[in-house]
């Protein structure tokens, strides 16, 4: 799996015990083998784009407060393909 992926992988097994939707984005990066990042956004409805939009930005955050800049700035390459 792309590094970046699984960065994102990672950070939303933190969400998917409360939101389905987060639920279903997981599960798509579990079942798929997906290329890149650029391949796993297209495959994204507009309500997982928004679930994931709102996830990314929290965990950007967290990240920097906890000086994990790679963790930020992977993570961060998904939220830009998000727009």
């Amino acid at each position: 799996m792309d590094k970046t992926l699984g960065y994102l992988r990672e950070s939303l097994s933190n969400h998917i015990e409360y939101d389905e939707v987060s639920r279903q984005i997981y599960e798509k990066l579990e079942s798929n083998d997906y290329k890149g990042e650029g391949e796993f956004v297209k495959d994204l409805n507009t309500e997982e784009t928004e679930v994931l939009n709102k996830i990314i930005k929290d965990e950007i955050e967290y990240a920097k407060e906890e000086l994990d800049d790679k963790r930020a700035l992977e993570l961060n390459e998904v939220y830009e393909l998000l727009f």
